[in-house]
């Protein structure tokens, strides 16, 4: 398992917090997601054998915010 921090931009309460932690939780590999709307940040743990750090920044996109 790896664990990776994802800069996410663009959230601005608890709604967004949960958007972007489902958007994670669907990918599959993901086992756990954790996302600071203060620190602006996801904290993403995930099997490296079904998913990666661009497929995560990707589900969060898609989700309608922007990452680093």
């Amino acid at each position: 398992m790896t664990t990776a921090t994802i800069i996410v931009k663009g959230m601005t309460c608890s709604g967004c917090v949960n958007s972007v932690t489902k958007a994670l939780k669907n990918v599959e590999g993901v086992q756990e997601a954790s996302v600071d709307l203060e620190g602006q940040k996801a904290t993403v743990t995930f099997d490296e054998t079904k998913t990666n750090l661009a497929t995560l920044k990707e589900a969060i996109e898609d989700a309608g915010y922007d990452t680093e």
